[in-house]
């Protein structure tokens, strides 16, 4: 895709473990293209947040990466240190799960979110506390003034998280990654959170890779939808057509069992039977094959190939028999 900000090119993350390696993130293909809102769903444990980290060079000491993430074309994973610093600020920012966990408990608000606008631009601890405010401002935090005085602890979880998206949008990076940004908000709260991204995006023309397990969430703001169950993509589409036309089992799983119209009047959620398969536990075939109502012989033997249909793609034996 020639407007690819960002491709995932047969990306595979493994873990050391006793000696034996566990594959959490096999061989994923992923184009972001350029200005695009990328939600990538699926249930907890399927490496989304994992493929995420990747990209930012951000995995723990036991794991070994395969493949290449590509930045404008170049690996991310051959850059220097100096590079990749400054990757991981006017070319890419990261908004985590937990904003508690992510922000220091010891510095105040104010003072982390100034601190990359002087590493990366240089400003005056002056000049940084005002954009620190504006960026405040922007995001929605009343009072910036005041608040930049503030300690995490002193914050709500709606307004740490606009602390997060003001962090992550101060060097204006060209690719955003959020990471459940909207999880444990209330319901008024993570529409406000949504908004904000998604209008920050199409103003700037960032590029956003958007981690969730709200099928809600991402027929809200997505333009392209991919869908991850352990480790692997099974699904890639346009958002309009994944959601109208969901060719994989699990994608199918998944939708039925988001909250709608289509439960009144159910005395039991729809839900998928069982669970995702743990790192040691990983069945032959298809991964998600035990869980699957339409799996056959093949399924439960070799791993399915990932068919190009146009602009969707498909890992499913079932979903693209004939192709």
């Amino acid at each position: 895709m020639s407007n690819a900000l960002l491709a995932l090119d047969r990306l595979s993350v493994c873990f050391d473990v006793g000696g034996m390696p566990l594959a959490a993130v096999s061989d994923l293909n992923l184009v972001l293209p350029e200005g695009s809102v990328t939600c990538l769903v699926g249930e907890s444990g399927c490496g989304k947040s994992l493929t995420a980290r990747a990209v930012m060079r951000l995995l723990p000491e036991n794991s070994r990466v395969g493949g290449r993430v590509l930045f404008h074309g170049k690996d991310i994973f051959s850059l220097k240190e100096k590079e990749l610093r400054r990757f991981r600020g006017a070319g890419a920012a990261m908004i985590f799960q937990e904003p508690m966990t992510s922000l220091n408990p010891v510095l105040t608000v104010g003072e982390q979110t100034a601190e990359p606008l002087r590493l990366h631009f240089g400003l005056t601890a002056r000049e940084a506390r005002e954009r620190a405010e504006g960026l405040f401002s922007e995001v929605g935090i009343p009072s910036p003034e005041s608040r930049y005085e503030d300690y995490p602890h002193q914050l709500s979880g709606g307004m740490r998280q606009r602390v997060m998206i003001a962090m992550a949008l101060s060097c204006r990076p060209e690719l955003l990654l959020a990471d459940e940004p909207t999880t444990a908000l209330d319901t008024t709260i993570q529409g406000q959170i949504l908004r904000l991204i998604v209008s920050r995006s199409r103003e700037r023309g960032m590029t956003v890779l958007f981690i969730t397990h709200d099928l809600g969430v991402a027929a809200q703001i997505a333009d392209f939808a991919g869908v991850m169950y352990a480790g692997h993509l099974v699904e890639y589409a346009p958002a309009a057509g994944f959601f109208t036309g969901p060719r994989h089992p699990y994608s199918r799983g998944l939708i039925r069992a988001a909250p709608g119209r289509h439960c009144l009047g159910l005395r039991r959620m729809p839900a998928i039977d069982g669970t995702v398969p743990g790192l040691r536990d990983m069945p032959e075939g298809c991964p998600f094959h035990p869980r699957c109502p339409d799996a056959v012989a093949r399924c439960r033997e070799e791993p399915p190939r990932t068919i190009a249909d146009g602009d969707r793609q498909t890992a499913c034996w079932a979903a693209t028999a004939g192709q």
